[in-house]
């Protein structure tokens, strides 16, 4: 596929492309509360580290959107908090004007139809190409591996099995380990997600009747859900992942 990948910086006017992305992710996980403190200012303020894959034959369409942010982190390990500290600490960071020194993947999304192709190792390449260009040493990711079918397996067994060549046996992180990343650590609460028994019945198109573990199509843990309480939340685990640059 020829593909044409460009920053927002470059090209704001193609801001709304964006938001043309219906589907790409389960219902429940754009529910994070700590989402809206990025997504709602990125095309704002944070327009060099948002890319689009264009495809010249398929025009006034993103095949392809990537999302990072600067912060500034001095800790030798990488937050528990994964992908909400990272959005959580990037926000104070901007508002105190203090000057970052890490950039950190948020999202690489790739419409259905174009997986497969290798379209998310170009964009994982140029998100690291370009953090490079921006005067950054590493980058880093808190990776949702996509491959991980049972909710009950912990993370931390999960993230380090590998294949016999060696690489991951999850292909999100196998892509990150064949561009020159490391697995660092597991997040164990990466990102939490609460809400009534409504809004996750509307969700999903679960019963969410019973107190206890739910366990929720692409969902990498169970979701807790207490009846009496009428309220259920997910916590999910991601893996750190660090890019050298």
């Amino acid at each position: 596929m020829d593909l044409e990948i460009i920053s927002l910086a470059e090209r704001p006017d193609l801001a709304p492309l964006l938001d043309d992305f219906d589907g790409a992710w389960p219902e429940f996980m754009t529910w994070d509360p700590m989402a809206s403190l990025y997504y709602a200012v990125a095309d704002r303020h944070y327009p060099e580290y948002v890319l689009l894959a264009l495809d010249p034959a398929v025009p006034g369409r993103a095949v392809a959107r990537a999302y990072s942010v600067p912060l500034h982190w001095t800790q030798d390990t990488l937050p528990p908090g994964g992908w909400d500290r990272i959005v959580q600490r990037a926000s104070i960071n901007r508002l105190a004007g203090t000057t970052p020194n890490l950039v950190s993947a948020l999202e690489i999304c790739v419409r259905p139809e174009a997986r497969g192709g290798g379209v998310s190792a170009r964009m994982l390449a140029a998100m690291r190409d370009n953090a490079r260009r921006l005067g950054f040493t590493e980058l880093v990711a808190p990776v949702r591996p996509n491959g991980k079918q049972d909710p009950d397996q912990p993370m931390r067994e999960y993230a380090y099995q590998v294949r016999d060549d060696g690489l991951p046996v999850d292909p999100w992180l196998r892509v990150h380990v064949r561009a020159g990343g490391r697995i660092d650590s597991v997040a164990p609460r990466s990102m939490t997600i609460p809400g009534t028994l409504a809004e996750w019945r509307s969700w999903t198109g679960l019963p969410f009747d019973r107190t206890g573990p739910v366990r929720v199509p692409q969902a990498l843990a169970p979701v807790w859900c207490d009846v009496a309480q009428d309220h259920a939340v997910y916590v999910e685990p991601n893996v750190w992942v660090r890019h050298p640059l």
